[in-house]
């Protein structure tokens, strides 16, 4: 592969149902530069697993003769963390979105604790899972927003269940990092995204955006300003011997 075909970004994504509401930012970033997609489908066959997903990855970007910055948002940013922290040397950079510094907690791990936790059914819980993710919604509209959620349960790669919820212990990543969150974010709240505080390098960068747990789809070019002045960054500290030291 050439470098004039090697995109200079990767978004990944592990939840094909939620995949709408990346559009906006992605349009915004492919109008600066190459921007390409990565996506993992797991089938209900299939068992959840984040290693086959990493591993996928890999395979993908063994094939790039040069490093890409890595972008995602919730499980699919766990992906890339997991990536980046294998490969450092395949990255030039890592963007969470929604990802706290406990980066296995997803709205998943939120369900699932509801459901276990309150005395509803399984539809209301997930009705009231989707007024904390996206906020007040009309009566009518409700179902399509609860089974959009169901697909997530069904083919998402995210590690949880109703038997068990997954933790991963905070750490630091060689790579230079950029975490945003929602303010209003019920799921991973400013707590989760100002916990990565003592694991960050000097490169590093941490933005509370406006908006919930999608707060990339309600607000596309702020997180695409908060993106590209970072990405400026991680360029300028590469060009120099002494900025490469700090970035990585």
């Amino acid at each position: 592969m050439s470098l004039s075909t090697c995109p200079d970004a990767l978004w990944l994504n592990v939840s094909p149902s939620l995949e709408r509401f990346d559009h906006k930012l992605l349009g915004g970033l492919a109008r600066h530069l190459e921007v390409a997609h990565w996506a993992y489908r797991q089938t209900p066959d299939e068992s959840s697993s984040l290693e086959i997903a990493v591993t996928l990855l890999h395979d993908y970007l063994k094939g790039h003769n040069r490093p890409v910055h890595l972008l995602g948002h919730g499980t699919a940013g766990l992906v890339g963390l997991l990536y980046a922290r294998q490969n450092p040397h395949r990255v030039k950079s890592l963007t969470l979105l929604s990802v706290g510094v406990n980066p296995m907690v997803d709205w998943q791990a939120h369900y699932y604790a509801q459901l276990e936790r309150l005395p509803c059914s399984r539809q209301m819980v997930l009705a009231q899972m989707v007024y904390s993710l996206f906020g007040h919604q009309a009566r009518p509209l409700l179902p399509g927003w609860v089974n959009l959620l169901e697909q997530d349960l069904l083919h998402s790669v995210s590690p949880h269940s109703l038997l068990k919820r997954v933790s991963l212990c905070p750490g630091s990543v060689a790579v230079p990092l950029l975490v945003c969150g929602g303010a209003e974010d019920a799921v991973v709240d400013p707590t989760q995204i100002e916990g990565w505080r003592p694991w960050l390098k000097g490169c590093d960068r941490i933005a509370l955006c406006p908006g919930r747990h999608f707060f990339h789809a309600a607000h596309p070019q702020r997180v695409v300003n908060e993106i590209l002045s970072f990405w400026g960054t991680t360029e300028r500290l590469l060009v120099s011997p002494q900025g490469l030291k700090t970035a990585l």
